[in-house]
């Protein structure tokens, strides 16, 4: 038998919904109407910039928490754009290594401060010291709670 959400859980889980479609949207739009690049794009380039090395595409996806068919589609439309290249695994010929150009880097270090404007104005603006805790600490406690036995799917490609 199914237990049905409760109002208060319902009214949480639809809130969290919107919340994140409306973020996502707004903020895809804004770096798209600002500095060319989607929000699929600058999270690519913000994990690449990150680590000099590169990334096996491998531990991408998951890092992303993204499907194997959705990475591939966006570092193939990346590659052509001159954002990222691909290169032989040193260590595995099997594998291939996602590394941030230079006009990637220019992209994400362009976008970055805009980015965390518009993060700021569309939600922490909107929160007092307070929620913003209250916010950290729930997003952790779900996350844990996804990375536990129960909750745990596995990566997301291989």
């Amino acid at each position: 038998m199914t237990e049905w959400l409760a109002d208060a859980e319902q009214q949480a889980w639809r809130g969290l919904l919107v919340l994140n479609g409306r973020l996502q949207a707004r903020l895809n739009r804004d770096l798209q109407d600002r500095h060319g690049i989607s929000l699929a794009d600058y999270e690519v380039l913000v994990r690449l910039h990150d680590r000099a090395e590169g990334w096996r595409v491998r531990e991408l996806g998951p890092s992303l928490n993204w499907e194997q068919s959705r990475l591939s589609h966006q570092l193939t439309r990346m590659e052509r754009r001159g954002l990222i290249e691909r290169r032989d695994c040193v260590t595995d010929r099997r594998g291939a290594m996602i590394a941030i150009t230079d006009a990637g880097r220019a992209a994400v270090e362009t976008a970055a401060p805009d980015h965390v404007t518009a993060v700021r104005r569309l939600l922490f603006d909107a929160l007092s010291p307070e929620d913003v805790s209250h916010l950290a600490d729930l997003t952790a406690r779900a996350n844990a709670h996804l990375d536990g036995p129960r909750g745990s799917t596995g990566p997301g490609c291989a």
